[in-house]
């Protein structure tokens, strides 16, 4: 059995187990196209579960707004100056409810292996199986307690680890009035994960001076970087035709898209060949007819000028083979998603210097790298909420291969004890 963080992170586990496995079972799983806000019911289903928890828990202002978000307030306590705004500021809490779209999120079972052993895990449907020779952290894992789901879902630790975390560190400070907590605001959002989580926030509310989501994967990630995004959405009108009265009329839209995916660099820019600070153009999804064709991509980089040169390439890779065929008419739009959050932290340096020691505290050395995707904290800190981002101990998002470690989870959340702490005692 693998030890945990500290004797906080063990007193803490049970209870953040057990909220967890209750929050995973709920589909919250976003939409892309309902076009509503939230995106699916569900989602409100679990916020509705949070308010009366946090209601339990004595944080009278709970409450679930219009726009799907619950938030709700932990006064501060006077512990360490705590009571005194100008030292001990507000400070956010911040976790989205909702689940991916990108694999089956319904019907979620999940399982706890206890004690975890190094070999693959072979989980009960879809043939699924995690092996630690193609996930090489599984092997920091040996011992851990881990959590999946049955094999044909998702689990849901993203962002339901990063929930059931602050959940958990909130219901401790609560319980324990003696231990250094400046004023807490907590936020649980909805459609992060189809990039509508910060859009609809309303940031003068809620209130802080900073926040933390809790939305990252390894053990001691503490982010200040995120991609910055741009969605591009390719439409190519053709000209149906009879397939039998075909000869030089039909100009098939589905083959001139196939053209130009075919035409974009394989070898360079896409996800599947690029790490740490390269960027890409990834086509994720294609419906196309010999009418009409629409190939949506996400467009990445770190860097504005690298991102537009991107959109420059899909552009001109477009013009150059749809050129051929005058007789089609085609469309680039691209859209803004969010913004590389590093461009708005340099100035309150504290906020991440708290978080460093916090992890410290807990015994954790902070791992600093960007994140190759973006959270809510992209847009928030864009709109003046300074929100670095920590880890969950959720790993293989998106997939029906996604695992928790519940050491990993229970350091989370005790890391989140000692952010409180940081920021009663030395408020920056």
């Amino acid at each position: 059995m693998a030890s945990y963080s500290s004797p906080l992170a063990e007193r803490l586990a049970p209870g953040l187990l057990d909220r967890f496995l209750r929050y995973v079972r709920v589909d919250t799983q976003s939409s892309r196209d309902s076009g509503t806000h939230p995106s699916t019911p569900g989602q409100l289903e679990l916020s509705r579960m949070l308010v009366e928890e946090l209601l339990a828990l004595g944080l009278s202002d709970a409450a679930l707004d219009d726009g799907g978000y619950v938030m709700a307030t932990l006064p501060g306590n006077g512990v360490g100056g705590g009571d005194d705004p100008a030292r001990a500021p507000v400070v956010g809490l911040i976790a989205h409810v909702d689940t991916s779209p990108d694999a089956p999120g319904a019907g979620v079972e999940p399982l706890v292996h206890r004690g975890y052993d190094g070999g693959a895990l072979e989980l009960p449907r879809g043939g699924t199986v995690l092996d630690p020779s193609t996930m090489p952290e599984l092997r920091a894992a040996v011992g851990h307690d881990i959590v999946t789901s049955s094999g044909d879902t998702l689990l849901g630790a993203d962002d339901k680890a990063g929930v059931a975390e602050i959940m958990t560190a909130i219901a401790h400070l609560a319980a324990n009035p003696d231990l250094p907590r400046p004023t807490l605001r907590v936020a649980f959002t909805c459609d992060e994960e189809i990039g509508q989580g910060g859009i609809h926030f309303d940031v003068e509310r809620f209130g802080a001076r900073c926040a933390y989501t809790l939305d990252g994967s390894e053990l001691g990630e503490l982010q200040d970087e995120t991609f910055t995004a741009a969605e591009a959405v390719l439409t190519i009108e053709g000209i149906e035709v009879h397939p039998g009265f075909a000869t030089g009329k039909m100009v098939n839209a589905a083959r001139l898209a196939a053209q130009v995916l075919a035409a974009l660099p394989a070898d360079t820019l896409t996800p599947e060949t690029t790490s740490g600070r390269d960027g890409f153009i990834h086509p994720h999804e294609i419906e196309a007819t010999p009418a009409r064709a629409e190939v949506s991509f996400i467009v990445r980089d770190f860097e504005d000028a690298l991102l537009e040169r991107h959109v420059a390439l899909l552009r001109s890779t477009a013009a150059e083979v749809l050129g051929r065929e005058p007789r089609a008419t085609w469309t680039l739009d691209v859209r803004a998603q969010y913004p590389n959050m590093r461009d708005h932290l340099g100035d309150v340096p504290e906020v991440v210097a708290h978080a460093e020691a916090a992890l410290r505290a807990e015994g954790i050395e902070p791992v600093r790298t960007p994140i190759r995707g973006g959270t809510d904290g992209s847009l928030l800190s864009a709109r003046g909420l300074p929100t670095p981002n920590l880890f969950t101990g959720g790993h293989e998002y998106h997939s029906v291969r996604e695992w928790a470690s519940l050491q990993e989870m229970a350091a989370a959340a005790a890391t989140v004890v000692r952010l409180a702490e940081q920021w009663a005692r030395q408020p920056g």
